[in-house]
This record gives structure tokens, sequence and C-alpha cells, in this order.
């Protein structure tokens, strides 16, 4: 059991290009900001790790998050100021120097740091123990060809570890238009995507690598998805529960 209810129903899949015009109708039409987006984000993947992985109690548990510069690794960092709040022993790798942040992940890193929250960079992953559960926040849906350089070597370490990986919209190195999965690419037990599934997460062939597909609310509005530029129906998915189950595709 994982606490979640399973959403059956047929739903629209996003591109790449689909969900970036989401996130410009968010900000610029709804006045939804970055910020609201990303803390919407953090917090539901901080309650699926404590649900799904930790067993419903996170304290002293060691949770290793890994995060990147862009928004994914913003929302990454938001669960880990939570999953620290209720107790676990958070450690957080950041995949670039600070002064390479965005703006807002740039914010959420600053809070993170002033929590007292470990911060170390990608060459100090493998100084520490093992974890029970990690968190990948190190590409989101802005991936443009196979990850290279710290990311790649972040993707690599995570795979090798023993703890299963949870993934933040999708497991970093997979395309979310064409659902290639790059090499290399996260290999997660679970992935919480964001709003509506992207459609590379429904290619079976990276079903493996997606693992348990997730998806959960960060208070998109319907009349929004209806927009002329999207034009998509979509139905109170989230009537229910902030996070559902979502079936695994088809081989």
């Amino acid at each position: 059991m994982t606490g979640f209810p399973s959403y059956e129903a047929s739903i629209p899949s996003l591109t790449t290009e689909q969900m970036v015009e989401v996130d410009r109708l968010m900000i610029e039409e709804a006045e939804i900001s970055l910020l609201q987006m990303m803390e919407n984000a953090g917090r539901n993947l901080a309650h699926l790790a404590r649900i799904r992985f930790l067993g419903g109690e996170p304290r002293g548990r060691a949770v290793t998050v890994l995060a990147g510069t862009g928004g994914n690794g913003g929302g990454a960092l938001v669960c880990a100021r939570r999953l620290h709040s209720w107790g676990a022993a958070v450690r957080v790798v950041v995949r670039s120097a600070d002064e390479s942040f965005a703006s807002v992940p740039a914010h959420q890193l600053r809070v993170v740091r002033r929590m007292g929250i470990e911060v170390v960079g990608p060459d100090e992953v493998v100084a520490h123990p093992e974890p029970e559960l990690i968190v990948d926040g190190v590409i989101g849906y802005s991936l443009r060809g196979a990850p290279r350089g710290p990311a790649a070597s972040l993707i690599r370490w995570a795979n090798a570890a023993g703890a299963p990986t949870l993934s933040l919209d999708v497991p970093s190195g997979i395309d979310t238009t064409t659902g290639v999965a790059h090499d290399p690419s996260i290999r997660a037990a679970a992935t919480m995507t964001l709003a509506l599934p992207k459609q590379g997460l429904r290619s079976p062939g990276v079903v493996p690598q997606v693992g348990e597909l997730y998806l959960a609310d960060i208070s998109v509005p319907p009349e929004l998805y209806a927009s002329p530029s999207l034009g998509l129906a979509v139905p109170p998915i989230f009537s229910t529960s902030d996070i559902v189950r979502l079936p695994a595709p088809s081989a």
C-alpha cells in the first residue's frame, strides 16, 4: 500500500513545449509564481518520500537530495527543507556552485543553508555513507541531450547506490517528449511528475527507469489548460488527494 489513490481515467500528456507553456500561463496569466509552484512540488515530493519510502516516519532517516540549478533542483531543495523539518538526516548535494543557480532555486538554496542543512558539492558525494533514500532533482524537462560533467557523475552515483531513488517530475536524463533515455539517466524506484504526465514518461521503453509513476498537484487551474494555446480538457484529478498513482503504460 502506498497510501495514495490510483487514477485510472484518461488524462492528457504534455510535451516539453506544452509544459513550458503551462509555466508561462501560470506566471503571466494566473499570476501564480514560480516560487509558489516550487513550494507545492517540493511539499508533495517530501510527503511522497515520507509515506512511500520512509514508512511514514522520517525522523533519523538518512536522505540525500541531489539538486540541479533550475526549477527541478529548486523543488528538490524544498523537499530537503521539509524532510529536515520532519526530523530526517538530510544532506544536499548541489550539481554546481551557488552562483550558477537560477534566481528562484538560488533563493531555495539560501534558505536551506540558513537552516543549517549540510550542503556539499558533487565531488563530495562519495565521501559519506550511503543514505536510505536518494531524491533526484538534477535535471528536469529542460534536458538538452545526454547529461555531462557533474550531472552525469551524480546520476551514475545514484544508480550505483543501494538506496532507492525518487525522481522529481522526470528521472534525470530522460527526454520528457520523446522518452529517450540518455546515457546516463536515473533508474528511479518512483517518479513524481507534476501537473500532468509528461509524454515521454508514458513510453513503454522507459518504464523500468520511471518506476512507480505518481502525479502531483501544483495548483494549475483547469481554465488554464483550456486556454487557446493548449486546448486541453482536464478533469479534477486531485479532488481527493494532492498525489495520485498513475498506471504503468502497456508494453
